[in-house]
C-alpha cells in the first residue's frame, strides 16, 4: 500500500481553497469552492481523517531540503570553496553561516523558511491529534497509531526547532485562526514533552507499519535516543539533563539492535544507488539503481522519494521541488572539460554544501571502503572536446589537447598519496606529463590561484564529486532523484550508544564504547576489518601527511574520535552535522580548527562565539508577535 495514493487530492484540495469564483452573477470577492471541501467537512470520517494523517508527511521533503543551518559553518561543510583563504586573497567573503559574522541575523531568509515549515509541520500534526476523537468510522486501535504517527512528527521538527532556536513556542493544538501571541516555552519543558509523546509512541506504533515510510517503533525509538542523548549533555543547563539520560539512551539504542530488525548492511555501499564511476559506462536504469538502497533494512526511517505520487512537493509551501536533490547538493561536479552540456550523464550540480578539507582527511582512502564511496576522484570525458593551454593558464603553451568520450580528462589524488614530482601532474604544469589534469589534495578548491593572482587552468578541476547520493538516468530537465533520504539508519545506533557510554553510560549489552565504535568502523573496513586505518593526525592541515589510527580501544575511545567516526560514516546525511556539534559542545572548537572560513571569521580573526549555539528567531516572526518576544542573546 502507498501511503502517499492521496497526495495528488490534497494538493488539490489545498490549491481549490484558495481559489475565488468569478462570474457575471457574483462579486469578485465572493468566495467559490467549487470542490465543495473545506476542513470542516472533509476531515470528518476515516477517509479524511486517513488523508489528514497522510499530508503529515510530504513535508519533510522541503523541510529536509533546508541544509544551510544543519551543514554549513561546521567542520566537514561550508558553502563555498576555500581557494580564497588559501591563497591569501583581500578581504574573502564566504556566507554568513560560516563566518558568522553580522550577516547571520535575524533577517536570514533561511531561518525563516525552516521556521514555518517546522511550525506549519507541527500544525498539521495537532491536527490529527485534535481531530481524531470526532472520526467515528476509524477504529480506535487505528486511531490510537495514527495519532502516535502525528505525535512522532511533531516530536521531530519541535526537535530541530529546540536545538535551533532553545526557547519556542511549542503549540499542542490545532491554529486555526490567525493570531500575534506568541508564547515561547523553556526548552525542557519542550524535551518534557517530546519524551512524553516519544515514549506513547514507542509503546504504540507498530514494529513493521504495513505502508511504506511511516513512523515505526523502532523510528519511535531511535527519535527518543536521540532526545535522551541530546538532554543528557543538557546544553546551558536549560534541558533539564541528568546523567540517567545517557542511560535511557543506551538502554533504547541496545533494544533496537537487539531487535535484530535493523542489521548492519554487509557492504556499505549497498545503501547508495548503485552507479558506474564513469557515467558512459552506467548499466543501471533509474528505478534499478535505487532500489537495493531504497529497501535496506538498516534504514530505521526515511523521507520517501520513490512512490511517484509521492514526488510532488507540498504546494502549501509553493514549492516546486520534486525528488531528492541530494545527489546535487554536495560538493564539487565534473571537470568542465569535454562535457556535455545539461544532460543526464553527470546531471546538474548545484552544490550549496561543500566538503571541507578535514571532510577528506578524516578518511583512509586505501582501507576505509566509505571514501570511494563518498567521492568520484576521476572526472571522464562525455563529449568530444578541445583544450587550449595557449593562455591563462599556470603553463602557457601552444598546445590544444584533444578529448574523446570516456578519455580522463581529471584525477584529483587522496591526501595520503600526492604527486611529488613535476611529471606525475598534466601537462598544464610546468614539467607536467599526464593529458589530464591531476589535482594534489593542497590544490582542492584553489587551482585558480597561482599566488595571490588569480588565472584560468582550462585543463584544472577544483575537487572530488561527492558521489554518495548520485543516481544515474535523472532527466536534466527534472534533476530530482527518487532515492529515499535515510534519516535514522542502525550505524548510528551503535555510535550514539558508544557516545552516552562515553559520558557515563551503564549496563551496555555489547560490552564497551569502543566495541559498539567498532562495529561500524569494521563494516566500513570490509575486507580489512580488524585493522587500524589512518587517518590525518591534523585533517586541517593540508599539507601534513602525518597520520593516526581510528581503530577504537578502551584507551582511546573519546567524544572527538566518535564525531570524526560520524563524520565518516554519516557525510551529507540526516541533516544533523550542525546539531551533533551543538550537542556535543565542540561547534566552536571543530569549527574553528577544521572549517577555514569558521577560522577566517572577519580578517583572520574568529567571530564564532557562545551565542552562536542558539540561530536567531527569524525576523517576521518577531515582528508579528504581540506582545512582543524577546530575541534570542547576543542578536
Amino acid at each position: 500500500m502507498n501511503i502517499f495514493k492521496n497526495i495528488k487530492f490534497i494538493s488539490i484540495f489545498i490549491l481549490s481553497l484558495c481559489i475565488t469564483g468569478m462570474s457575471c452573477k457574483k462579486s469578485f470577492l465572493d468566495e467559490y469552492n467549487p470542490s465543495s471541501q473545506t476542513t470542516t467537512n472533509y476531515y470528518v470520517d476515516a477517509a479524511g481523517f486517513e488523508s489528514l494523517v497522510t499530508s503529515c508527511y510530504p513535508l519533510l521533503r522541503d523541510i529536509t531540503q533546508q541544509r544551510v543551518l544543519t551543514f554549513v559553518g561546521t567542520d566537514v561543510f561550508a558553502a563555498s570553496g576555500l581557494g580564497a583563504i588559501y591563497y591569501n586573497q583581500p578581504s574573502p567573503q564566504g556566507s554568513a553561516f560560516d563566518q558568522y559574522d553580522i550577516r547571520l541575523n535575524a533577517s536570514a531568509p533561511e531561518l525563516q523558511s525552516l521556521w514555518d515549515m517546522l511550525y506549519r509541520e507541527i500544525n498539521r500534526c495537532n491536527a490529527v491529534v485534535e481531530r481524531a476523537p470526532g472520526i467515528p468510522d476509524e477504529p480506535d486501535s487505528l486511531k490510537h497509531i495514527r495519532i502516535c504517527e502525528a505525535k512522532f512528527l511533531r516530536s521531530l521538527c519541535m526537535f530541530w526547532a529546540v536545538q535551533q532556536w532553545g526557547d519556542v513556542p511549542m503549540p499542542l493544538t490545532e491554529t486555526k485562526a490567525a493570531s500575534q501571541v506568541v508564547t515561547k516555552v523553556p526548552s525542557k519543558d519542550i524535551y518534557a514533552q517530546i519524551i512524553t509523546d516519544l515514549t506513547e509512541c514507542a509503546s504504540t506504533l507498530p514494529v513493521s507499519p504495513s505502508d511504506a515510510g511511516r513512523a515505526s517503533q523502532g523510528a519511535a525509538k531511535f527519535l527518543l535516543a536521540r532526545v535522551y542523548l541530546t538532554r543528557g549533555w543538557n546544553f546551558n543547563n536549560s534541558l533539564g539533563g541528568a546523567p540517567a539520560d545517557f542511560t535511557s539512551a543506551l538502554q533504547l539504542c541496545d533494544q533496537i539492535i537487539a531487535s535484530g530488525k535493523y542489521p548492519l548492511e554487509t557492504n556499505w555501499n549497498k545503501l547508495w544507488p548503485v552507479h558506474n564511476k564513469n557515467p558512459n559506462l552506467e548499466t543501471a536504469s533509474s528505478a534499478a539503481s535505487v532500489a537495493t538502497a531504497n529497501a535496506s533494512k538498516e534504514v530505521i526511517f526515511a523521507v520517501q522519494y520513490a512512490n511517484p505520487s509521492a514526488y510532488n512537493g507540498d504546494p502549501s509551501v509553493g514549492t516546486t521541488t520534486i525528488g531528492n536533490n541530494m545527489h546535487e547538493m554536495f560538493s564539487n561536479g565534473p571537470s568542465g572539460v569535454a562535457q556535455q552540456a545539461r544532460t543526464s550523464t553527470y546531471n546538474r550540480w548545484l552544490p550549496s554544501q561543500i566538503c571541507t578539507w578535514a571532510a577528506y582527511r578524516l578518511f583512509d582512502p586505501t582501507l576505509d571502503t566509505r571514501y570511494d564511496g563518498t567521492f568520484n576522484s576521476v572526472s571522464y570525458a562525455t563529449a568530444k572536446g578541445n583544450v587550449s593551454l595557449a593562455t591563462n593558464n599556470p603553463n602557457p603553451q601552444n598546445i590544444t589537447l584533444s578529448f574523446n568520450v570516456n578519455d580522463t580528462t581529471a584525477i584529483a589524488l587522496p591526501w595520503n598519496n600526492p604527486a611529488t614530482s613535476p611529471d606525475q601532474f598534466g601537462v598544464d604544469i610546468s614539467g607536467g606529463t599526464k593529458k589530464y589534469a591531476v589535482v594534489n589534495p593542497n590544490q582542492y578548491f584553489g587551482l585558480g590561484y597561482k599566488g595571490s593572482t588569480a588565472y584560468v587552468d582550462n585543463l584544472g578541476w577544483g575537487a572530488p564529486m561527492f558521489w554518495k547520493f548520485f543516481q544515474p538516468g535523472i532527466q536534466y530537465g527534472d534533476g530530482y532523484s527518487t532515492f529515499n533520504d535515510p534519516l535514522f539508519r542502525a550505524a548510528e545506533v551503535y555510535l550514539m550508544a558508544a557516545e552516552a557510554i562515553v559520558k557515563g553510560a551503564t549496563g551496555a549489552a555489547l560490552g564497551g564504547a569502543d566495541v559498539y565504535y567498532n562495529k561500524v568502523l569494521d563494516r566500513a573496513l570490509g575486507a580489512n576489518a580488524g585493522m587500524d586505518p589512518q587517518c590525518a593526525a591534523n585533517p586541517a592541515d593540508v599539507n601534513d601527511l602525518t597520520t593516526v589510527g581510528y581503530r577504537a580501544t578502551p584507551a582511546n575511545i573519546s567524544i572527538d574520535m566518535i564525531l570524526d567516526e560520524r563524520a565518516r560514516e554519516l557525510l551529507g546525511e540526516g541533516n544533523e552535522r550542525w546539531y551533533d556539534l551543538k550537542r556535543t559542545g565542540t561547534l566552536i572548537s571543530r569549527g574553528e580548527k577544521y572549517n577555514p572560513w569558521v577560522a577566517y571569521g572577519l580578517n583572520g580573526t574568529p567571530l564564532i562565539d557562545a551565542h552562536d549555539y542558539l540561530r536567531p528567531l527569524p525576523q517576521g516572526m518577531l515582528d508579528n508577535s504581540n506582545p512582543h518576544i524577546d530575541q534570542n542573546p547576543g542578536y
